[in-house]
């Protein structure tokens, strides 16, 4: 039976799907004792503090955040495993519960491109690893597609100060920036300062603003007016994996470690970013159409009967403003409904493609391979371990 400390901020969203996780593991596996040790304790005693209370203990090994604290090596040094939820940057010396952060930014910048903005920000922080990658991400793929992103970057002092904002300090940016724009956060917590900057500075969202975040913290989101669009990310399996590989370091030492990675999993679609971009009535009319009807069976000829355009007179339109053809968007679209509804319920494939509006089971497994490099089956059983 293991003893582990658990330093982490257990008001997160984030942080409770890791716990999740953690829990799950321990029930499989153990069972494990733990100690929920609140942060203050490392703002108070140090590691040192939180090295003697471990010892004392008789702690087997402690997952917590750090915030990159040199002394990190004594705790190492005293033989305890160690993982650190990282925080501005990676340990190099322990392993770190990271991200895919790249991958989030890129994800947040396709989910804008398919609603047909073109003019794009970003909000975060500069010396933040999470917020730096995110970042990069957003804008490489913003790039790809032909334009560039507005920044605002703050440089932040010390952890404690994440909550605080001065909204005269990002009003005059925002309200400088081309509309209508698409603006990612580098978190919920700050998409929603936006939201609140936004409001006293009368800019309208999603009208004019369009605007995301990350962590899709279910509070932080509702609390935000408008309720705040954002990037889930799958944290209860990187908890998961993090007490196994924790598991594995308490038996065998600290050699031959790695990272965690929770990977980020669909946009959840809220009212800040409910809008497709475009001046051309007749493409935003086929978007918000092909989007309230992907569960079904739907063929570009339905969507063509929603204007008063020839097909082709639509087709030329559409891939002018989206850069591909209609059959094209559906298809992208398609395949990630299916793939949300893999992750987010327990239906077979088959069982997904009916709910779908689809009869051949076969031919979507077909495009889903094409796209994700892997059958369904094999793209849940990966995406879902320890769940």
């Amino acid at each position: 039976m293991y003893k582990i400390i658990l330093l982490i901020d257990f008001a997160e969203e984030y942080s409770k799907a890791l716990l999740k996780g953690i829990a799950k593991y321990s029930r499989e596996h153990g069972p494990w004792i733990f100690c929920r040790m609140p942060l203050f304790h490392r703002e108070t005693v140090g590691i040192e503090g939180i090295l003697k209370w471990a010892l004392e203990w008789g702690a087997d090994g402690i997952i917590g955040q750090f915030y990159n604290d040199p002394n990190i090596g004594k705790i190492i040094d005293a033989g305890i495993p160690v993982i650190a939820q990282d925080f501005k940057k990676r340990f190099d010396e322990i392993p770190n519960i990271t991200g895919a952060h790249h991958e989030a930014g890129e994800m947040g910048a396709d989910y804008f491109l398919k609603k047909g903005f073109k003019n794009f920000a970003f909000y975060g922080f500069k010396d933040i690893v999470w917020s730096q990658e995110r970042a990069e991400g957003f804008e490489e793929r913003v790039t790809r597609a032909g334009y560039k992103v507005h920044y605002f970057e703050h440089k932040m002092a010390r952890p404690s100060e994440l909550w605080f904002y001065r909204p005269a300090s990002i009003g005059k940016w925002l309200k400088s920036l081309p509309k209508p724009i698409a603006l990612m956060a580098c978190d919920d917590n700050q998409g929603q300062h936006i939201t609140e900057a936004c409001r006293l500075y009368g800019i309208r969202i999603p009208e004019e603003m369009a605007v995301l975040g990350v962590d899709n913290d279910e509070m932080i989101c509702d609390f935000s007016d408008p309720p705040l669009s954002s990037v889930g990310q799958d944290a209860e399996k990187g908890g998961y994996d993090a007490a196994k590989l924790l598991d594995h370091l308490i038996k065998n030492g600290m050699r031959d470690f790695y990272d965690i990675v929770v990977k980020p999993t669909q946009v959840i679609t809220r009212h800040s970013t409910d809008i497709y971009a475009t001046n051309d009535e007749h493409i935003a009319s086929s978007l918000k159409y092909i989007h309230q009807n992907i569960d079904k069976n739907l063929h570009v000829d339905e969507v063509v009967k929603q204007v008063p355009l020839s097909r082709r007179a639509l087709e030329k339109r559409f891939i002018e403003v989206m850069g591909y053809p209609i059959y094209k968007y559906i298809y992208n679209l398609r395949i990630e409904k299916f793939t949300q509804k893999l992750l987010d319920t327990d239906m077979s494939v088959f069982e997904i493609a009916l709910d779908m509006g689809l009869s051949d089971s076969k031919n979507i497994a077909r495009q889903f391979r094409q796209v994700k490099g892997c059958n369904p089956s094999e793209y849940r059983d990966k995406h879902l371990a320890g769940k």
